[in-house]
């Protein structure tokens, strides 16, 4: 079978992104960049790499596709996700650097609104993740996604989980012991709870074992993956999966656009909201989504809502054997004891948790950091360590701090700030630590956190393997949220119907509002 459709988009794509490129280094671009931020504008250095490559691969590729004649094969099969993989790419390009920049202008020149402090796109999540995602769904619902783009669309799968896999070079072992932790404590009440609940109010509903089995899968762990796992295990029929996944589908599409908002209006910490996300959203792809909305400009979110997310996924052989348990005992069927639950379960699990893993190992070996690395950093206090003198804070900066320090009530706090002025820097790793919890509580004004941001930026410094990693990141989760969206459309959701959906939601939003009422007692603003 021959994959490649004939067609000349991949050559136009090329040439509009090697366009940009031209319109950024002649200068043309130089009036619009500066409305959309001028100095401020984060992206400069994107625009000005970024296009050019992938433009000119997509020429080459492009003209080839249009020309040439493929064979069956493999090649043939990998070249033809090439468009569609470029099509989503220019338009998470187009998004990132223009139309969320272009929100963000307008949004500003509205005001911030009432007391909140924040401007009307920041409560909104209105930024290049949710915008990206958006626009995915508008593309295959009303205009529906080119055949020449299809292969590629789906590849935008493989972008989120290669994004899962290498955050496993950013966590040190001290972060991950910290999150690892609370994230096994938290993930084995809500996920055992949900499954269970999901069981409970099946049975009272009279729906099928089956249903009720995989329903309880899927809202309990890890969404489709889950489900995937535990169908056969309780001998779901087709009509049952697919009512499962259009229920995860449509409970967390609305998260990922509701969980910002929220987190917004609350002032959530990082490592709060990524534990709510990663504890109350069901499939990995769209945890991702809500930390990057919530923080489009940092990966720290993100982090915590992952690791949660993977403990969740750990968790996945316990349920199915609970499952099979429970199902071989609700319905006395000799088949189904005839399951092999340790092979579904191997054959079912999620390759890129294994992955994740791996990467964090090689991690912990200082493969990717040079030594004394932590979380992907160094510490320095001294010139030969790396801290430059020039970093001090100021006379000024620091009579602020101190003006400012009556504000604070921990103990651990006042410590950490009164060294801080007393030398102009940050004395320890575990003084930055608890600065960082200082800036995230929002105690202090705006100017004395920046000046806080100032003292951490200047001993910890991100080095070049990391500051890499992330980058690769960032754009891999951009690139698979634009597709994500291309994947969601309204046929899809409307599989979730009848009793599934009404227990699904019941279940969904027990587990969201417990789950926040959790993180925002009980965990504080770093780890």
């Amino acid at each position: 079978m021959i994959y490649t459709r004939k067609s000349p988009a991949l050559l136009m794509m090329g040439l509009i992104m090697l366009g940009i490129w031209y319109l950024f280094e002649s200068g043309l671009l130089s009036g619009y960049i500066g409305h959309l931020g001028g100095a401020k504008y984060k992206y400069t250095g994107e625009i000005a790499t970024v296009p050019l490559y992938f433009g000119i691969f997509s020429v080459a590729v492009g003209i080839w596709q249009w020309q040439a004649k493929p064979r069956e094969g493999h090649l043939d099969y990998y070249l033809s996700t090439v468009a569609g993989a470029m099509f989503i790419l220019l338009i998470a390009m187009l998004v990132r650097w223009f139309l969320a920049p272009e929100i963000a202008v307008a949004s500003q020149a509205l005001g911030k609104i009432g007391n909140t402090g924040k401007h009307l796109h920041t409560i909104l999540g209105l930024n290049y993740v949710v915008l990206g995602i958006l626009t995915g769904i508008i593309i295959v619902n009303v205009f529906k996604i080119p055949g020449w783009a299809e292969n590629g669309v789906r590849l935008s799968r493989l972008g989120l989980k290669t994004g899962v896999i290498l955050l496993g070079t950013l966590y040190s072992a001290a972060e991950l012991k910290n999150l690892g932790g609370l994230s096994i404590v938290m993930i084995g009440f809500f996920v055992l709870g949900s499954v269970g609940l999901v069981l409970w109010i099946g049975t009272r509903m009279k729906i099928p074992s089956s249903m009720g089995g995989v329903l309880s899968a899927g809202m309990g762990v890890c969404g489709v993956s889950a489900t995937v796992a535990a169908a056969p295990v309780v001998q779901a029929k087709s009509v049952e999966i697919a009512y499962t996944i259009g229920t995860i589908l449509l409970w967390g599409v609305g998260c990922m656009f509701v969980f910002p908002i929220v987190g917004h209006l609350l002032d959530m910490s990082h490592v709060q909201f990524g534990a709510w996300a990663g504890t109350g959203i069901l499939n990995s792809a769209q945890v991702a989504g809500a930390a990057l909305a919530y923080q489009p400009d940092g990966i720290e979110t993100l982090k915590v809502a992952e690791i949660f997310n993977i403990t969740r996924v750990l968790v996945l052989p316990i349920i199915v054997l609970w499952l099979a348990v429970w199902y071989v005992k609700r319905e006395e069927v000799a088949a189904a004891q005839q399951v092999n639950v340790a092979r579904v379960t191997f054959e079912k699990f999620p390759i890129f948790v294994l992955g994740f893993i791996l990467l964090f190992a090689l991690s912990t070996t200082g493969v990717f950091a040079p030594a004394n690395h932590y979380k992907g950093k160094y510490f320095g206090n001294t010139t030969e360590s790396g801290f430059k003198q020039e970093n001090l804070l100021s006379h000024e900066q620091t009579a602020q701090l101190a003006e400012e320090s009556s504000k604070i009530q921990r103990q651990d706090r006042q410590q950490a700030l009164q060294r801080l002025i007393d030398h102009g820097k940050v004395m320890s790793i575990e003084d930055d630590d608890v600065l960082r919890g200082l800036i995230n509580a929002k105690v202090l004004s705006k100017e004395a956190n920046k000046t806080l941001k100032k003292a951490h930026k200047s001993v910890r410094h991100t080095a070049k393997k990391i500051k890499a990693f992330r980058d690769w990141i960032t754009w891999l989760f951009a690139f698979g949220l634009v597709g994500l969206g291309m994947q969601i459309t309204v046929s899809a959701m409307r599989q979730a119907g009848g009793q599934p959906a009404i227990i699904g939601g019941i279940v969904g939003a027990i587990k969201a509002g417990l789950s926040l009422v959790v993180v925002m007692l009980f965990i504080s603003e770093t780890v």
